[in-house]
């Protein structure tokens, strides 16, 4: 075997084991991903014993591609008087005082090449339970569903097929907020509920 030939075999040894290691399952699937956190927050607590709404913390998930993860800041608003003691308390006060973000470690993540836009799911009226499972009673959040390709688009396919509507937006339009204070009529369209008709092209969410 020739010295080139040597090398390419090389090569291709390298990219497989790079490839081995660098996926511990199938391509977007890390259904049961659940890493440990550098402060120990648990949303049984808060969204479920104390019903506080996702998008309290989430402020993006209505209104922007991203949901968000809340700055510090945002816990400190409760936590200046509640729990100021907790051990766990004192590392988010720290981080504040030190105007650092905390390094939460990722949960769920969808490959580079797909699009996916919460404020269109949210603005649909999905639970956030639909993909992210029964959150309000997680204390350690966990990857429930697989997150495939197949997966969302047997959602959308069964969606347009139910002929299910949104409902009506909870975010004001353009206009909206000047024409209720100076009693003009609300801008058009008015607010009527639509009719839910998921994409299932590829370009609608590889782009």
């Amino acid at each position: 075997m020739s010295r080139a030939s040597f090398r390419r075999l090389g090569q291709a040894g390298a990219l497989l084991a790079l490839g081995l290691g660098g996926c511990s399952g199938p391509v977007n699937n890390q259904q049961g991903h659940m890493p440990a956190q550098p402060v120990a927050f648990s949303h049984a607590v808060h969204a479920g014993q104390y019903e506080l709404d996702c998008q309290y913390c989430h402020v993006g998930a209505e209104q922007s591609r991203h949901a968000g993860v809340p700055s510090a800041s945002v816990c400190m608003n409760c936590h200046t008087q509640v729990k100021k003691d907790s051990p766990e308390i004192q590392k988010v006060a720290a981080a504040v005082a030190a105007n650092a973000p905390i390094q939460w470690v990722r949960v769920h993540r969808l490959p580079d090449h797909a699009f996916f836009n919460h404020a269109s799911h949210v603005t649909a009226g999905l639970k956030c339970q639909t993909c992210h499972g029964a959150v309000e009673q997680m204390v350690r959040v966990e990857q429930v569903e697989p997150m495939t390709m197949g997966w969302c688009l047997d959602c959308h396919r069964k969606t347009g097929a139910q002929g299910l509507t949104a409902p009506i937006a909870s975010v004001p339009r353009k206009g909206e907020l000047l024409a209720l204070m100076s009693g003009e009529p609300l801008p058009e369209p008015s607010k009527t509920p639509r009719t839910l008709q998921p994409p299932s092209d590829c370009s609608s969410c590889h782009r």
